[in-house]
């Protein structure tokens, strides 16, 4: 085969006889029909020796640059022609042929091939505007998609946010009613389901958006379809293994792994949940695939709110229902426990909700699937064999690593009943469990709520940007997760210890806090090392580094395993056993990925504006908030003086944060809601 070099001329040719030979020459077929918008085609490097992708008769693709092994893409290039009335309309060049444009065709026929001759000042003016023209849209392009990820993660954290200031809410008659003991019962109950909900399908949104996103990048639309329905066939397998796993091992795991009997009627009613939540995970995952985070975002709301609805109402009336059988027994547990299988109804009850609203919306947006399939630029359609062989390779490692960063949970419990029970104490194992996990948790995992959200939108726009082989842009992407989640993190963990005992006693007035408040004092930095480690693993998983999350998630938990086991069993710490525990895994998990990412993506942390500012102006903000509250509530009630705190804290660190520097104009717009945020600045003269 003849070699060529740039624009399709032979190697070695001169470029204006190319161009001389090319003005006569007849357009070459492009595979482009009649109607549809044409595809930008990237042209070869203009070096001897390399071939273009493209196939003659094939429909046009994306030709990227071979040379170097830089696997850095080559930027579509477009060229003009200056128009009589004076405005410049973009010219697509041909990859590898020889040949005028289809612009340059039509010009050549209109004004009798003046426009084609090499030379001509037309000529000369797309070169110019060529060359403007490349230099400034890539620019505008990376801006929107990475802008475009902070917004779709944001919209889902706000979800997030309201989702769990829903549970808040409704935890609180909920705990009221079924006690610290329901709550344990509930809780324990509740870390069993999450196991086997990853094992199952929890991996499901993760994989499922990361497969579709690739291949939208690509345009290959069939193809992402096809991955949607072996998704679904993945998951109805997956959804009846988890159900029958739980529905028949419900007595297993309260007797043996969590040492908690009356946990048993709890287990049983979140057993139909797993197989709900499996198609869920489905139908979300494809939608986030998509870049849009709306539909997960709404789903999870109304999710919530049936949610409490049924949680409550279904608590009291089982929990009336087990002091009859108290009585009848010779007991003071069916009550609690009965309360705690209400609760875990009303979970399966929203799922259900959300999945019924995903089906509505799925078959809404079938019209635009199949517009979408016509326009497929796929050279193959995939089989449902490969596609799944792929899926579980996506799903696997993510179970693995998921699994294991959250199975710490079910480590925690059935260690603590454990030497709970070996040390005399196994009275005090419920009721402290439910503290840690009904209202510590509840708490912390408010603000963490943000990092997760973050990541569900990550990986999808990570997968995208290593499909493309945009080394710059994934990094660009991986500090912008980072440095947001660090934004938000620091200042919560501040907050939530400075203001540890105010917001305990508003949020769970009534009730007996000592316990709650120390952990507060004690734990509340998990907060920064849960939303980073979660951030960092959803990176590595965005940039196909599938095994390290599992291998680093591994070694942290076998540390805090045998840490935990140590302050239980030797320093009698207690239930603060499992806060101290926690906490170093999640540092650890922190430490081993980042040393990861540097690897992989040859990426440098940046310090200063990530973690150093965020941390004085936080440190500023504490004080301001404790001086507030503390004049406050000399004044007025402590709820008032709460809310004032709360208001006075975050506008003192956003304040600082900017006088600082760390945050600029530009970095301020591409936040969401940045734009509002800014014009606030300018009017206090901040920026």
């Amino acid at each position: 085969m003849e070699e060529r070099g740039g624009g399709g001329r032979p190697a070695g040719q001169p470029r204006q006889t190319a161009r001389r030979q090319a003005a006569g020459q007849a357009r070459t077929p492009s595979g482009h029909q009649w109607g549809e918008p044409r595809q930008p085609v990237r042209q070869q490097s203009g070096r001897p020796g390399q071939t273009a992708v493209h196939q003659w008769g094939e429909p046009r693709q994306t030709v990227r640059r071979q040379s170097g092994g830089s696997g850095q893409p080559v930027r579509q290039q477009q060229s003009a022609r200056q128009q009589p009335g004076g405005s410049r309309q973009p010219v697509r060049q041909q990859s590898g042929r020889p040949g005028p444009s289809g612009y340059e065709s039509r010009q050549a026929r209109r004004s009798g091939g003046e426009a084609g001759q090499a030379g001509s000042p037309a000529r000369q003016t797309a070169r110019q505007v060529s060359t403007e023209y490349r230099a400034a849209a890539p620019a505008k392009k990376k801006s929107g998609a990475g802008a475009n990820f902070l917004v779709q993660g944001s919209i889902l954290a706000a979800a997030g946010i309201i989702v769990r200031l829903i549970g808040m809410v409704y935890r609180i008659p909920l705990a009221k009613k079924i006690g610290d003991n329901g709550n344990g019962y509930y809780n324990a109950a509740y870390s069993i389901y999450s196991i086997l909900l990853i094992m199952s399908s929890y991996s499901l949104p993760t994989a499922v958006s990361k497969m579709v996103s690739a291949k939208l990048a690509q345009r290959e639309y069939r193809n992402s379809v096809r991955i949607f329905k072996a998704a679904m066939f993945y998951a109805t397998a997956a959804g009846m293994a988890g159900f029958c796993a739980l529905w028949f091992g419900a007595d297993y795991f309260a007797n043996t792994v969590i040492k908690m009997p009356f946990s048993s009627y709890a287990l049983k009613a979140l057993a139909p949940t797993i197989w709900i939540m499996a198609y869920l995970g489905v139908l979300r995952g494809y939608f986030q695939g998509h870049s849009t985070m709306i539909p997960t975002a709404v789903s999870q709301i109304f999710e919530q709110v049936i949610n409490a609805v049924v949680s409550i109402l279904a608590a009291s009336l089982l929990f009336d229902m087990g002091v009859k059988s108290n009585l009848v027994y010779g007991s003071t547990e069916y009550s609690y426990a009965f309360g705690a299988a209400g609760g875990a109804i009303g979970t399966g009850a929203g799922a259900l909700t959300a999945f019924l609203l995903f089906v509505m919306l799925a078959f809404a947006y079938r019209p635009v699937m199949k517009r979408q399939a016509r326009k497929d630029q796929g050279g193959n359609t995939e089989s449902y064999g490969s596609i799944s062989r792929a899926l579980c390779f996506t799903i696997v490692p993510i179970i693995v690593s998921s699994a294991i960063y959250n199975v710490s949970n079910v480590v925690d419990n059935s260690l603590f009943g454990h030497v709970m029970e070996a040390l005399g104490e196994s009275a005090m194992t419920a009721s402290h469990w439910g503290v840690y996990m009904g209202r510590y948790h509840l708490l912390f995992n408010i603000p963490v709520a943000i990092a997760n959200s973050l990541s569900s939108s990550l990986i999808p726009s990570l997968s995208r940007a290593v499909a493309e082989r945009n080394r710059r842009q994934v990094q660009a992407r991986i500090a912008s997760a980072i440095r947001f989640s660090m934004i938000i993190a620091i200042p919560s963990a501040v907050g939530l210890t400075v203001l540890a005992e105010p917001i305990s006693n508003l949020l769970f007035s009534g009730m007996d806090n000592t316990m709650l408040i120390r952990m507060m004092y004690l734990g509340s930095s998990a907060v920064v090392f849960f939303s980073l480690s979660t951030v960092t693993n959803a990176v590595l998983q965005g940039i196909n580094r599938m095994r390290v999350p599992i291998i680093n998630s591994a070694v942290s938990l076998a540390i805090h395993v045998g840490a935990l086991y140590i302050m239980l069993a030797v320093f009698h710490l207690g239930i603060y056993s499992v806060v101290y525990a926690n906490i170093l895994f999640a540092a650890l998990v922190c430490l081993f990925n980042a040393v990861s990412i540097a690897r992989a993506m040859r990426y440098r942390q940046e310090i200063l504006k990530t973690f150093l500012i965020p941390l004085l102006a936080s440190a500023a903000m504490g004080g301001a908030a404790w001086g507030i509250y503390d004049l406050c509530a000399k004044v007025i009630g402590s709820s008032i003086s709460t809310a004032a705190a709360i208001l006075a804290a975050a506008a003192v660190y956003f304040v600082l944060l900017i006088l600082l520097r760390g945050v600029d104009e530009k970095e301020l717009k591409s936040m969401p809601g940045g734009t509002r945020l800014f014009r606030v600045a300018r009017k206090l003269r901040l920026l």
